[in-house]
Order: structure tokens, then C-alpha cells, then sequence
């Protein structure tokens, strides 16, 4: 009979050959570097050929471990998804789908497409987690969410992941305090007023600026930066300053019920929102649905 790596052994190689370097595997494997090493040549013991090709100046794949790879990233799907698919069939075990949001987004709305979403699959259950641009995209690689939902920008390398656009989300000013006459506000008048941001270094930071910037002729000036549309919505109420937020975030909290609260932006300030994931994803059938079911319930949304 024929000896078998475990699955570990081979979920670790292919971290491996995807980074190339063992003290990053290792740490995305979440042990440490000689536990990792250890595991990797008991895998070569196991199977009988060299892998990896070790020395003072680094290691990396050798031939018969890039066609390993590349064979091992065919075959290990395909049997994480028979695993899905039985546990479906047996319907004991709830498949759970992990869903990254960009956290200028705000994750209530994800959270109540994942509680309708239950109610009609009720053997899937979505774990919602709010993340930044980097962390959103490190996690979708590493397969530590299945979904991340997100504005795009040039910076952002999609690579390998699938696109599915599904609605385009109106950016308003949001100023709860401030007296400005009518319902629209240019970005030069925006910049006479105390202006809440995210910090610099998050993707909504950086797509406002470039929108003032382009159309006010002028850089923000933040009077203070919060980390997340919760902290900045609870500011802009208790403050004399606007921020700029998704319309669709502030219906969501009932934030703009009440008139004079938001204005829409000369010119319009509209950006469109993308679902990312891999297709090779053994979860890809049930992540198909929530996909599907996010797309058909934005369809009034995609192309204001």
C-alpha cells in the first residue's frame, strides 16, 4: 500500500510554493519555521522525491516540485469540495462561508444579507469580518476568507481572483450640523468646513482625497481621522464638521431620514462595488449562490 501525506502536509507545500520561503509559510501556517520545515521533508519522505531545493542563499521549488505544485493545486480542491458536498448531503455540519468587507463599506449591511441569507439556507452561515484594503486581499489570498467586498483601485492587484460587480454606491457628504443651504454641495465648499477621514493609509482615505482634490483644487485637511464609518457617523453628529460616506451605509443606519443631514456631491461622486473570489474555491457552489443572491438583490443599483 501506497503511503499518504496528511492533508496538512500538503495545504502547507502549497503555501510553500506559493511564497517561496519558509519563514513567511510558516507564519502564515500559523506554526513555526523549523515545525514547518520538518513537515515539509517528512512530506518529501512520504512521497520520495525531492521538493525543495535547500541552501544558504534561500530555497524554492525543484522541477518535480513545481509539477508537484501544480498537480497538488488540480487535485486538493477538488477533494476539500467532495468533503463540502457530503457534509451538504449529510446536513449535519454547516458550511461556513467567510466574508471579508472593506471597512469603509460598514459591515451592517453585509451582516443582514448574511442573516437573510440563513433563513432560506439554513445549513450555510456567513462569518462577516470588516478589514482594510491590504489585510481584505492577504486574506482572500490565503484563503482565510472565501469573499471580500470592496471598492477597486489602480494599486489593488485582483490577480488570479474573479470580479463580480454588483451594484455602484453613491458617495455623499454627510454633515449632520452644518447649515448649507440646498440639498448639494461642491467639494470646495466641503473644504471650508473641519473634515472627518479615515486614516491615510485605507483605500476610502485615498479615493476621497483624489476626488477633492480633482474637483476642490485642493488637499483635505483632516480635523481628525477615525478608523471606522461608525466613529465617524457619531462624530459628524456631535461635531460641527462632514465627512464623506456611502449613501447606502447611512440608509442602513437611518442616519438620513431626516432631512438636511447628507447632500449629494457636484459633480455626482459614484463608485462601483465588486464581490472578489476564486472560482477554484471548493466552496465555489455554495459561494455561487450567495454571490448570485447579492448581485439580484443590488440589480436596481448597478448602473445609477
Amino acid at each position: 500500500m501506497v503511503n499518504l501525506p496528511s492533508i496538512t502536509e500538503l495545504e502547507d507545500f502549497l503555501i510553500y510554493g506559493r511564497l517561496t520561503n519558509f519563514s513567511l509559510a510558516a507564519t502564515e501556517a500559523n506554526v513555526t519555521q523549523s515545525a514547518f520545515s520538518f513537515q515539509m521533508k517528512k512530506l518529501e519522505e512520504t512521497v520520495g522525491v525531492h521538493l525543495i531545493e535547500r541552501s544558504n542563499r534561500g530555497s524554492r521549488l525543484t522541477p518535480e516540485g513545481e509539477f508537484f505544485y501544480r498537480k497538488l493545486n488540480e487535485i486538493l480542491p477538488n477533494l476539500k469540495a467532495a468533503i463540502y458536498d457530503v457534509q451538504q448531503i449529510n446536513g449535519k455540519k454547516p458550511l461556513e462561508l467567510k466574508v471579508g468587507v472593506l471597512t469603509s463599506l460598514g459591515d451592517v449591511l453585509m451582516n443582514q444579507h448574511a442573516a437573510y441569507f440563513h433563513q432560506k439556507y439554513s445549513n450555510i452561515f456567513i462569518t462577516v469580518y470588516s478589514m482594510e484594503k491590504d489585510s481584505l486581499i492577504q486574506s482572500l489570498e490565503n484563503e482565510s476568507i472565501d469573499i471580500a467586498s470592496t471598492f477597486l483601485s489602480s494599486d489593488i492587484k485582483v490577480g488570479d481572483y474573479n470580479q463580480a460587480f454588483f451594484r455602484t454606491d453613491r458617495i455623499v457628504y454627510y454633515a449632520p450640523k452644518l447649515s448649507i443651504p440646498g440639498e448639494k454641495v461642491k467639494a470646495q465648499k466641503i473644504l471650508e468646513f473641519p473634515f472627518v477621514k479615515y486614516p491615510s493609509h485605507y483605500l476610502m482615505s485615498a479615493i476621497t482625497d483624489a476626488y477633492l482634490i480633482e474637483q476642490g483644487r485642493a488637499e483635505p485637511k483632516a480635523t481628525v481621522q477615525l478608523s471606522t464609518p461608525y466613529a465617524i457617523i457619531n462624530y459628524c453628529k456631535e461635531n460641527d464638521a462632514g465627512a464623506l460616506l456611502p449613501e447606502r451605509l447611512l440608509t442602513a443606519l437611518e442616519e438620513n431620514k431626516k432631512p438636511s443631514k447628507q447632500y449629494t456631491l457636484e459633480p455626482v461622486f459614484d463608485l462601483k462595488t465588486y464581490l472578489l473570489y476564486k472560482k477554484g474555491n471548493p466552496k465555489y457552489q455554495v459561494m455561487k449562490l450567495f454571490i448570485d443572491y447579492v448581485i439580484k438583490l443590488n440589480q436596481a443599483f448597478r448602473l445609477n
